[in-house]
């Protein structure tokens, strides 16, 4: 396994580009803190060596060990309607999943 290593995995909806050794947060799982996950891997690189899945790679795999679990910052939701008199504010905050990538394999 060399450093230049990447991949591209999918989990939550969204893709992330990775690296071993990279720190990303993911939308919530249920795991607990220090435990380990594997994710579904769509491309497997290095240098220019790359291969695609149709849609995962098979025999490829991406290690992580969960680092912490968070929520993001509050993000404000406002609608207004003119005239009406209507106005409603809510908050929400995003739980995420922080991992570090420990192994790419494939």
């Amino acid at each position: 396994m060399s450093e230049n290593q990447q991949a591209i995995i999918r989990t939550g909806g969204r893709q992330f580009r990775v690296s071993t050794g990279s720190v990303l947060r993911v939308e919530k799982l249920p795991v607990e803190a220090g435990a380990t996950v594997n994710f579904d891997v769509l491309l497997v690189g290095q240098g220019d060596t790359v291969k695609i899945g149709k849609p995962l790679v098979d025999g490829a795999k991406v290690e992580a060990k969960v680092v912490s679990h968070g929520r993001g910052p509050k993000l404000i939701v406002y609608k207004f309607r003119k005239r009406t008199n209507y106005r409603k504010k809510q908050g929400h905050r995003q739980a995420y999943t922080e991992v570090k990538i420990t192994s790419i394999t494939g």
